[in-house]
């Protein structure tokens, strides 16, 4: 991704991976994020404030399955990157979480909207309540694409709690 990319975020959380974006993308490009709950939009407008970053970033209090009708049409086509965090939001009611059936349905949308070569980053959590039975669903999902579509990695790594963290990279082709 380069100076002026379009960008989403679309597990918005506190805001890390939208800084990281917005730093990213820079002042004349754009990052979109997407999260459900108005805690994390404001926990994540308050980072980006007090890190000083590039005045790029629009936030949607949408479910990320609805990108493909939430972003302006001129950018559909054109995002390079898409980043995904599924989960819960970290220090908030763990009981609010990304669920299978949304989160497949984001991924489709995200392949979308891509450009040619745009590339989506999924770290799939296991380690709390519904969070194996999501990253089976979403690696299921993913295996299930075309590579005609995208290609698709897998890695798994293993955390200090010892609970496995998945990551899928997909590259659209």
């Amino acid at each position: 991704m380069e100076p002026g990319c379009i960008a989403v975020d679309s597990t918005v959380g506190n805001g890390i991976d939208t800084l990281f974006l917005a730093r990213l993308a820079g002042p004349l490009g754009m990052v979109h994020g997407f999260d459900i709950q108005q805690a994390a939009l404001d926990s994540a407008r308050d980072r980006l404030r007090r890190e000083n970053a590039p005045d790029c970033v629009r936030l949607h209090l949408a479910g990320h399955e609805s990108m493909c009708e939430t972003l302006p049409r001129e950018v559909l086509g054109q995002v390079r990157a898409v980043m995904f965090n599924f989960g819960y939001l970290p220090g908030s009611d763990g009981s609010v979480i990304t669920r299978p059936e949304t989160s497949c349905a984001a991924v489709d949308a995200a392949i979308s909207v891509l450009a040619p070569g745009g590339l989506i980053t999924m770290v799939l959590y296991t380690g709390h309540p519904g969070g194996a039975e999501e990253a089976d669903a979403l690696e299921a999902h993913c295996a299930g694409l075309s590579t005609e579509t995208a290609w698709v990695m897998r890695s798994v790594l293993l955390n200090h709690r010892n609970a496995q963290t998945r990551v899928l990279l997909v590259e659209k082709r």
